[in-house]
């Protein structure tokens, strides 16, 4: 069993900043993927940001200079440094893990940038 738990969102500012975290536990193979996707309402889920158990990054070009995405592989944890961010972040931000061709998926935390 694979369970992700996000936590960090909340309201923030324009320019603000937030860092989320997700928490993996399970029976996870140590070759995997783990990252954020986010989804604004009338949109589609779209990438974020993952990173290899390696350290290989992957940002959507809307984040880079502004997110960072790291880990602490011993313990399946992710997280996501937002900075600078601008209304059009606001969404709900999900976590994902990747192994063996499955995607696992946490229950979402909403980030709403706002004044």
């Amino acid at each position: 069993q694979v369970q992700l738990v996000e936590c960090g969102g909340g309201l923030v500012q324009p320019g603000g900043s937030l860092r989320l975290s997700c928490a993996a536990a399970g029976s996870i193979f140590s070759y995997n993927i783990m990252g954020w996707y986010r989804q604004a309402p009338g949109k589609q889920r779209e990438l974020v940001a993952t990173m290899t158990n390696g350290g290989s990054a992957n940002y959507a070009d809307f984040v880079k200079g502004r997110f960072t995405i790291s880990r602490a592989n011993p313990e399946n944890t992710v997280y996501l440094q937002m900075n600078s961010l601008k209304p059009e972040d606001t969404a709900v931000y999900y976590c994902n893990l990747r192994f063996f061709g499955d995607d696992y998926w946490g229950k979402g935390t909403l980030v709403t940038v706002s004044l």
